[in-house]
């Protein structure tokens, strides 16, 4: 029995889509069964047909369904013991999954002088200072100064980050991403490098045995050997990094995109998600979890967090203001779990937090005021209107010649060069025509197994009508 109340002040799609997803856990709908047509569903509970679809499309993201041409959508199998994580059956109380922070991927070498100036900049990472809020930033930073003690910033702070900061973000992460913390919980620091380093300093060397998706993220890779990590590449397929080949590795840690992943866009599906959690508890390994672009979904509504199913403290949860906000404003943040509080206690003792004070207090602000909605809000529209564009844009231009990879998400999209072109061959063709794109072998750590012809475009410091000129000239570079 389905019930939907239209008074509450959760959307329709999400009271559907969390009594059908609590259905399939709890075995009420067995696997290999079709759920109801969403004409007859809709029908039934007098509700829109996009309002069923909607609820649908979000299972079948995250792995509970599977949409099969002239079948409808079919119940996916979910073992019988990984359905023993009691996570997965709750719902939270007013999880009411919403935009999210910036993703944890925020800091880029920088970039290497070219001889052609760049016209058209497609690299990944980039931020559009047209969506910064200016206006509000300012405001917020003078009411602030306006209110402040002396001693507010006369002396050095908490180095976790302040308590009040610590406080909202325990709740915005709670509404938005699901993720289950205190305060306490809570450390703010400088961005990605400030917040993986101190990660690095928290394992004994023993331990420091880093599996590493393969491809991912290549920068943190390089963080953590640079503090003695033996960094193992494991395979991503299209459900993300295999828990089969983390098991057999031998791996302490496990770092993850799951939301979004980096590089290929892949969304990690809930059977997958419990086998990883599994993998963590049966080894004593723990998951540090990126959740990289999670806030940039442009068909379904974000993924919640993988720590928000995490019944044995097993993830470490990073997030950061960058891609959504600003990168400039160096603030990140973790959550851990509490067994590992006690050992950051100890070897951050003398240390300080890495974010100015008058900084948390504005971010401060900036929650608790219900500003950050509004701007994440906005920000995901803007966004959203780019992400067409550039998707129009390549298939108008370059049709069959190319395909897309990691679309409807994020900021970039994966291009394959079906002639079979080089990636150096490409990035050098697009920077005769003043276009600049980011060839991919850098994020595999065994550059051989990375496909030739791929080739990443960001679109996130460009506008709209510049992904499109750009797009029309790279075009002109490749194909003539």
């Amino acid at each position: 029995m389905i019930y939907l109340n239209p008074e509450s002040k959760k959307p329709l799609y999400q009271q559907l889509y969390e009594q059908l997803k609590h259905n399939i856990i709890t075995g009420e709908y067995e696997k290999g069964s079709r759920l109801t047509s969403t004409r007859d569903l809709a029908k039934n509970l007098s509700i829109a047909r996009n309002t069923v679809e909607a609820a649908y499309d979000q299972l079948c993201i995250e792995g509970y369904v599977e949409g099969r041409h002239g079948s409808g959508y079919v119940v996916q199998d979910l073992q019988e013991d990984l359905l023993n994580f009691p996570c997965i059956t709750g719902e939270g109380d007013d999880s009411e999954f919403l935009p999210v922070t910036g993703p944890a991927t925020d800091v880029e070498e920088p970039a290497p002088v070219q001889a052609n100036p760049v016209k058209y900049n497609f690299s990944y990472g980039d931020f559009d200072p047209h969506s910064f809020p200016h206006a509000l930033w300012r405001r917020l930073n003078n009411e602030v100064l306006t209110s402040l003690k002396v001693d507010s910033i006369a002396y050095y702070g908490d180095k976790q980050g302040e308590l009040q900061l610590r406080r909202e973000l325990a709740k915005y992460l709670r509404q938005s991403r699901g993720v289950k913390c205190s305060s306490d919980q809570i450390v703010v620091g400088a961005g990605l490098q400030d917040l993986a380093m101190m990660i690095c300093l928290l394992f004994p060397p023993e331990e420091r045995i880093l599996g590493m998706e393969e491809p991912g993220y290549d920068f943190t890779r390089v963080i953590f050997g640079n503090h003695g990590y033996r960094v193992l590449p494991i395979t991503v397929g299209e459900s993300g990094i295999d828990p089969a080949e983390l098991k057999q590795s031998g791996a302490r840690l496990a770092y993850v995109t799951p939301s979004h992943q980096l590089p290929t866009g892949v969304v990690m599906p809930i059977q997958h998600r419990m086998r990883l959690l599994q993998w963590a508890e049966q080894s004593g390994g723990v998951i540090i979890e990126d959740d990289y672009d999670s806030e940039f979904r442009y068909r379904t509504r974000p993924i919640p967090a993988l720590q928000s199913i995490d019944c044995q403290e097993r993830v470490i949860y990073l997030g950061t203001f960058s891609k959504a906000f600003a990168p400039g404003l160096r603030m990140g943040y973790m959550v851990l779990p509490q067994w590992l509080l006690a050992r950051y206690h100890t070897v951050f003792e003398r240390y300080k937090c890495a974010v100015p004070r008058l900084q948390q207090y504005v971010a401060t602000s900036l929650l608790s005021g219900g500003h950050w909605d509004r701007h994440l809000r906005k920000v995901c529209l803007v966004n959203k209107k780019k992400h067409e564009v550039l998707v129009q844009s390549i298939q108008r231009e370059m049709g069959d010649r190319v395909r897309i990879y990691g679309s409807h998400a994020g900021l970039h999209v994966l291009l394959e060069h079906c002639t079979g072109e080089t990636q150096e061959a490409m990035v050098a063709r697009a920077a005769a025509y003043q276009v600049k794109v980011t060839p991919t072998r850098q994020f595999w750590q065994n550059p051989a197994s990375a496909p030739e012809n791929l080739i990443m475009i960001g679109f996130g410091g460009l506008s709209a009508e510049e992904i499109a000129e750009g797009i029309k000239l790279l075009r002109q570079a490749w194909f003539g």
